[in-house]
């Protein structure tokens, strides 16, 4: 429940960031628990791994999320979703100690709780095509 909670509050900064078009800053990371220090300190170590590795391979994330969502330009995304894109597709690539069969039901239910009820299908979709094409090239990258 701790890291669920942490991505939770990683997709509201992301989403943030989204809107304001600002940068992850010390100054946005107090902001943002301002009012809420009691949180457990893992919870936030690993919100603050998720938001910060998400925004510093933003580029290299979008164009895997490009890739994979045929038909789609993330720009048309909802706000929401392409957070959640976003976040998993971060932890899919740049996290390997967490499966990637959790890193999709986390962000499943994620979006099931903040998102349309359209949105968990179609983010399944993507993350399912992404976690794929990750785990080739590391197969290829070792044979």
């Amino acid at each position: 429940m701790k890291r669920r909670r942490a991505r939770e509050y990683a997709l509201q900064i992301l989403f943030q960031l989204d809107m304001t078009g600002n940068e992850f800053t010390e100054d946005v990371w107090l902001e943002f628990w301002e009012g809420n220090e009691e949180e457990d300190e893992d919870v936030k170590e690993f919100t603050r791994d998720i938001v910060a590795s998400t925004r510093k391979n933003l580029a290299e994330i979008d164009k895997l999320i490009k890739k994979a969502a045929e038909n789609w330009s993330i720009e048309r995304m909802a706000i929401i979703d392409r957070n959640i894109l976003r976040a998993a597709t971060c932890e899919l690539i740049y996290r390997k100690d967490i499966p990637p069969s959790v890193v999709m039901n986390e962000a499943l239910e994620i979006a099931k709780k903040y998102s349309t009820e359209d949105s968990a299908p179609f983010i399944n979709g993507i993350l399912d095509r992404i976690a794929h094409t990750s785990a080739s090239s590391r197969k290829e990258k070792f044979k």
